[in-house]
């Protein structure tokens, strides 16, 4: 497996860009150069991140998510 990230990555399994072998091995998110352990989603070209909103759920009990917009810098945990 190679040490190449997705440009898109999420933690949701009904997601087209999920990916269980590359989740497994860990992945580490620095959002604006802080470590975001709280990330659900996130994507380098367009540079948002996704973030669960507090303790909100939606209609079929998933979390509430926001998008927040700024430098995304994903990582392997193992790699460093």
């Amino acid at each position: 497996m190679t040490d190449t990230l997705p440009d898109r990555l999420s933690n949701d399994p009904r997601s087209p860009f999920y990916d269980a072998a590359l989740l497994e091995r860990g992945i580490g998110i620095r959002f604006n150069g802080v470590e975001r352990t709280n990330v659900e989603e996130y994507c380098v070209s367009e540079g948002w991140v996704r973030v669960i909103a507090g303790k909100a759920l939606d209609r079929r009990g998933q979390p509430m998510t926001m998008k927040v917009k700024g430098t995304v810098e994903p990582y392997l945990r193992g790699a460093e």
